[in-house]
């Protein structure tokens, strides 16, 4: 291969895909005149590129869309008449620095000697799960995608500028099929070693094997209404696997950039927590409630401040008070700390329009109290944390209005990700055995090891995130109080939760997986929107979690399924493929309308079932 300037490298790249033309390639020259560190370094930076956009994934494309549309909570302020409607997003793009590295890396191995290149077999293996994660978040959300021919074009002669769009059915084929390829490399003896080049695995590549398997699961879910029998396939073939899978706790993708990495220095718009959701978690006392939602600022301190003010409590916050003699704060009734201070809201926009509930949607003026020349503003219900998002995030304790004044500041870890997890895999075990693959255990046992590793991540995530309330409650001034308001793990806390009725997968055991598996992914950036359209969880009218209409006027309005995807111009270069890929998938282009974004679904999503309709058994 001849000698590549990186300039042109980087805009023959960009001309070759369309991406953004600010966003220039860090690439590096001819692979004979490189040394074996520089390839180590060039799949370093090629890993830190599986994650980022760290402010447009949380704050669009979570919190102003999927997450009220998947009904994990409200938009900022509660669901307005137009909250399905799509505007502005980001989220990961492969295309400005991760396949460039990657596709670099793997043509310097591929011109190597022959002799040479079996030492870097792992190396080149490893190029294709960290391209393949991040792709699948992408076809998730529009669908069709560059990918086979992606990045050539400095490789090609003349250059490649016109490469192919792949549909949905041309990538799931491709990726299983580089995945195999990449666990035989990655299994492969006398390797050449990234060591602590590899901040995810420490460069133990049977753990990036197994991390392939679980793409491969993720890839089988996707097919699970559109070709079960292939979908059952690839989960029989995983559980076989010689390299194993995910199945223990350190088995986890943890993401982890740098040591001050922070995520963004931006503050997020995040909604009240689902009222539906809150109350189903809190009355199986699943722990994972407190490792992804806040507490609210009604503590004893605050309650007693409404008290001494004469200023009625939230309707949902005063029930829960325990009064002494002269009717003031003496407690909590019934499970107490730190379960009552938990609260969601209602998510339909009637809800939000309804003035009797204002004690959810006007909390700026039913929960404002003064106190001699101080005034205070309280929230009786529960955001998402946003510790979970960025970790420079600071707190303020809630206390009575001229109180202490007590804060969570300069807590700054370095943010970590959860991109895939042993829990998710047994989940998918789980399912999947329910729906007749032939595996080794029972739907049960999966299931029961499954939300036992969710629990345990989430309590590990929590705490080095450095979440508000995880050790105590320093509002508290006795210290049993204090302990008991402490939001970490309790010794006994996941074999109650595993004795529950919702948790027997005797009867509507596919529900039961699903909304485990749906609780589960609220804490990672990616899948939970994939989730909920493959199973019709949240169920309408489940005696469990239940899907609640949304409506405007009473009518029930359209909730997206796919993001839009733009229209080409004829002067892009790749215009012919661009819009043969539109008119293949049926899109209309650049379309935000919810009614398009409904009704005009990727190829994974055409047999699933509507939101709220229970899965296909």
């Amino acid at each position: 291969m001849k000698t590549t300037y990186k300039l042109i490298f980087a805009l023959i790249f960009i001309l070759a895909i369309g991406c953004d033309k600010n966003e220039f390639a860090e690439l590096n020259s001819d692979p004979s005149t490189l040394s074996e560190p520089d390839l180590r370094y060039s799949m370093t930076k090629a890993i830190e590129q599986m994650y980022g956009n760290d402010y447009t994934n949380w704050f669009y494309a979570n919190f102003q869309y999927i997450h009220p549309w998947v009904q994990v909570g409200t938009k900022q302020g509660g669901n307005g008449t137009d909250f399905n409607l799509m505007g502005p997003t980001g989220g990961q793009n492969i295309y400005g620095s991760l396949m460039p590295q990657t596709m670099d890396v793997r043509m310097r191995i591929d011109a190597m000697p022959e002799e040479e290149q079996a030492s870097y077999k792992a190396l080149r293996g490893l190029t294709f799960p960290i391209q393949i994660a991040t792709a699948l978040t992408i076809t998730d959300n529009t669908g069709s995608m560059v990918y086979t021919e992606a990045g050539l074009a400095p490789y090609t002669n003349p250059p490649l500028l016109t490469p192919v769009v792949d549909n949905q059915e041309t990538l799931f084929n491709t990726w299983l099929a580089e995945l195999d390829e990449a666990i035989i490399g990655l299994t492969a003896d006398n390797q050449f070693a990234m060591g602590n080049q590899d901040r995810i695995y420490g460069g133990d590549y049977t753990k990036w094997a197994k991390y392939c398997n679980l793409l491969k699961l993720r890839i089988a879910a996707r097919l699970v209404n559109k070709n079960r029998a292939k979908a059952i396939q690839i989960v029989e073939q995983v559980a076989s696997s010689a390299v194993g899978y995910m199945d223990e706790l350190n088995d986890d993708f943890i993401y982890k950039r740098g040591v001050k990495y922070y995520g963004t220095g931006n503050g997020m718009w995040i909604g009240y927590g689902s009222k539906s959701l809150l109350e189903y978690m809190k009355a199986n006392k699943d722990p994972r409630l407190r490792f992804i939602f806040e507490k609210n600022h009604f503590n004893g301190e605050v309650v007693q401040a409404f008290i001494d003010t004469d200023h009625d409590l939230p309707p949902y916050i005063e029930p829960l008070v325990e009064y002494d003699g002269e009717g003031n704060f003496a407690g909590w009734k019934g499970d107490g700390e730190p379960w009552v201070r938990y609260h969601g809201a209602p998510l339909s926009p009637d809800a939000t329009l309804d003035p009797a509930n204002g004690i959810y949607f006007n909390q700026s003026a039913t929960n404002k109290i003064d106190i001699d020349t101080y005034s205070k503003t309280y929230s009786a219900t529960s955001m998402y944390s946003e510790k979970l998002t960025r970790t420079t995030y600071n707190y303020t304790y809630p206390t009575k209005p001229g109180g202490r004044i007590i804060e969570l500041k300069d807590n700054d870890p370095p943010l970590y990700a959860i991109l895939g997890t042993a829990a998710e895999t047994n989940l998918y075990f789980a399912e999947f055995k329910l729906l007749g693959a032939s595996l080794p255990k029972t739907a049960q046992e999966y299931f029961d090891w499954g939300v036992e590793l969710s629990v345990l991540r989430g309590d590990k995530f929590a705490e080095h995130q450095e979440m508000p309330y995880y050790n105590s409650d320093p509002v508290y001034v006795d210290e049993a109080e204090a302990e008991a308001g402490a939001t970490k793990l309790r010794d006994t806390e996941i074999a109650d939760l595993l004795s529950q009725e919702s948790y027997d997968l005797s009867a509507n055991g596919l529900e039961k997986v699903y909304i485990q598996q749906y609780i589960n992914f609220m804490n990672t950036p990616n899948d939970i929107w994939t989730t909920v359209r493959r199973s019709g969880i949240p169920k309408k009218g489940s005696a469990y979690l239940a899907w609640e209409d949304f409506t405007v006027s009473g009518s029930e309005i359209p909730i997206p399924r796919r993001m839009t995807v733009n229209s080409p111009t004829e002067d892009d270069i790749n215009y012919a493929n661009k819009l043969a890929a539109i008119t293949e998938q049926g899109f209309t282009g650049g379309s935000p309308d919810p009614s398009v974004l409904a009704g005009e679904r990727l190829w994974f999503d055409k047999e699933n079932p509507n939101y709220g309709a229970g899965p296909k058994n």
